[in-house]
């Protein structure tokens, strides 16, 4: 074991994390800090040009809510959100988000991002919420923005947070690792705010082999958010929310501006529109069933129930939209000129965000204007800022929010100094990437004026804690080293089990128990309580993990604290007996909406005991 240098770093305010709320939050929190003579520091395990969501790229900006042009309002885009989440949604962060949003849209115009403009100078929609970027390059423009606002001497880049540092019932900071430099960071905070993204491997993917990592959502957000909060003690809620989007399969590829720009139709493989044959289910599942747009949930469960009757493959039928809108030129020219214009959209909206699905089609020999193209579900996430809705449970404004879901702070989880937001904050879904910066601007600027009227102490860490996380987080190498020599094969040894196998073993459980791919999404008590079984054996041989190297060891810590996600979601799912969201998940034991579940599922873990308390809370309408 080599000695790993312990570095100290005390400061006022710890953002962890370096993705759009992140990024949003440094932005805001330098703002205010200068004013008041405070340090902030940002530290993200990866590059934060290139870090989050956002990081391949994006075609699209998809919240802008247009309230100065007096497009929509507040009550507009809550509407919508509650709606799309089947009832269950914090109205009161949605609409504080909805109407901070476009200031944020307009920064990232001022800071460079080429947005769409039509001939009148006004943005370009995909849809109602919607506007069209040319985004390759949108997190790096973000990310220089905060870079320039905090200074890189305030950022610690390719460090892994694997714990939160407490005293006590507070969070004083966070301790993790370089991934390369052989040191270990301590840093000390008063204040900090959690933006470490959802969770994506907690479940098998449909990708496998040399696909394996390919997945809708960034395959290195890992439930960071979710454990830290755990293990922070604060209070989780909408764990059992995952989202599951449909997209161009294998290769996850974009189908927004499809359905939104382009009109198309998704289709089986008999040709039927499973949107109009099956138009009678919506109805089991009333009111929201009835609404427009139709959830997304409900869409997915349309598709499905398609896929299960074997009426697949599912098709965007891409040629029949182009050809649409061509046609709709009267010149011979101008159609074929709109032609080449479409056909480039068409591609151009991959390589903005998802070259593998080009190089997929291109591999396929698939050209959208002659052919259709392959849909499917794909495995869940854990996203709280689509169209799931996991993460802490938050405060809300104090002009907004019932007095049940407010205390003192905006965005500060049930752990005084504990901010959160983007995907690390629950029940305020489709905030995507501007509504997360949004969100990150508002939970900063809340922890701010948290340190200046709180003025909480700096805190005073034993060196034995500091040292006994030390020890903890190395302790996969040391098991590692101390082994490797007991067997002739080093990934076949009883004294301690490497990190993909260890993952492996997780997303075989998850996907077979708790509704994954190969159980059609589908669950029951008897499954989840089977997945809790399965969950207990491997938090005992987690304390097993063994790393050869750095890189092994963050795999090591990433699959840590997946498995704290699948636990929480198995817990939630459990105690919550409904469907709620067909297409997402289905307990077959409970099919059926029930008015009485019309509620927030919150979940706690105690870390010391280890145990779980569930509950419900009420959802409360300020619209």
């Amino acid at each position: 074991m080599k000695n790993y240098e312990t570095v100290e770093v005390e400061t006022d305010l710890l953002i962890c994390g370096g993705g759009m709320a992140a990024c949003g939050a440094a932005v805001e929190a330098a703002h205010w800090a200068k004013k008041n003579n405070l340090k902030v520091t940002l530290v993200d395990k990866a590059a934060t040009d290139r870090s989050g969501a956002v990081a391949m790229g994006l075609s699209a900006i998809n919240q802008y809510v247009g309230l100065k042009d007096g497009e929509n309002t507040m009550k507009d885009y809550v509407d919508y959100v509650r709606n799309d989440l089947m009832g269950i949604t914090r109205e009161d962060l949605v609409a504080s988000i909805a109407r901070h949003v476009d200031s944020s849209v307009h920064l990232f115009e001022k800071w460079g991002l080429p947005i769409w403009k039509d001939k009148d100078g006004g943005y370009v929609h995909e849809g109602r919420w919607q506007l069209m970027i040319n985004g390759e390059s949108y997190k790096v423009i973000v990310a220089e923005a905060a870079k320039n606002a905090l200074g890189v001497d305030n950022m610690y880049e390719r460090v892994f947070i694997h714990e939160p540092l407490m005293d006590g019932d507070k969070c004083v900071g966070a301790v993790g690792f370089s991934v390369r430099e052989d040191k270990f960071y301590v840093f000390k905070a008063r204040a900090v705010l959690v933006a470490m993204g959802g969770a994506v491997g907690v479940f098998r993917p449909r990708s496998i082999g040399e696909g394996a990592g390919r997945a809708w959502y960034p395959p290195f957000n890992s439930g960071a958010s979710t454990y830290f909060t755990l293990k922070a003690g604060a209070e989780l809620t909408c764990q059992e929310v995952r989202f599951i989007p449909v997209r161009f399969k294998d290769a996850y590829g974009p189908v927004g501006a499809w359905f939104l720009l382009f009109k198309s139709q998704a289709t089986n493989a008999l040709g039927e529109s499973y949107m109009q044959t099956r138009r009678g289910e919506l109805e089991k599942w009333a009111p929201y069933g009835m609404v427009k747009p139709v959830p997304a949930n409900l869409r997915n469960w349309l598709m499905l129930l398609d896929v299960m009757e074997g009426k697949g493959p599912i098709y965007m039928q891409t040629a029949e939209a182009i050809k649409n809108i061509a046609e709709k030129e009267t010149d011979p020219k101008a159609a074929k000129k709109k032609l080449k214009e479409l056909e480039a959209e068409a591609w151009e909206d991959f390589l903005d965000m998802t070259i593998s699905q080009a190089i997929l089609w291109a591999a396929t020999d698939i050209q959208p204007e002659e052919k259709p193209s392959e849909i499917a579900a794909a495995e869940p996430y854990f996203i709280g800022s689509h169209s799931g809705a996991s993460g802490a449970w938050v405060s809300g404004p104090e002009d907004l929010a019932p007095a049940e879901y407010f205390w003192g702070y905006e965005n500060m989880s049930t752990t005084k100094g504990l901010f959160c937001a983007g995907d690390a904050s629950g029940a305020s879904s489709h905030k995507f990437s501007s509504g997360s910066h949004a969100e990150g601007r508002i939970a900063a600027k809340a922890a701010v004026r948290f340190l200046v009227k709180e003025n909480p102490p700096k805190p005073a860490i034993d060196g034995a804690v500091i040292n006994k996380l030390k020890d903890e987080c190395y302790q996969p190498m040391k098991t590692y080293e101390e082994n490797v020599g007991k067997t002739t094969q080093e990934d076949v040894n009883p004294n301690y089990i490497l990190w993909r196998p260890y993952m492996q073993r997780l997303q075989k459980l998850m996907d077979e128990y708790a509704g994954g791919v190969a159980a059609q999404f589908a669950t029951s008590k008897a499954n989840l309580d089977r997945a809790l079984e399965l969950l207990a054996m491997l938090k005992e041989d987690s304390e097993k993990l063994g790393a050869n190297e750095m890189h092994d060891l963050m795999r090591c810590w990433e699959n840590k604290h997946r498995m704290y996600q699948a636990e929480a979601h198995v817990r939630s799912m459990l105690f919550r007996e409904e469907t709620r969201w067909p297409g997402y998940y289905f307990r077959s034991d409970f099919p059926k909406m029930e008015n009485d579940w019309e509620c927030f599922v919150n979940c706690k873990y105690e870390p010391k005991s280890g145990e779980w308390e569930m509950k419900k809370i009420p959802v409360k309408k300020i619209f």
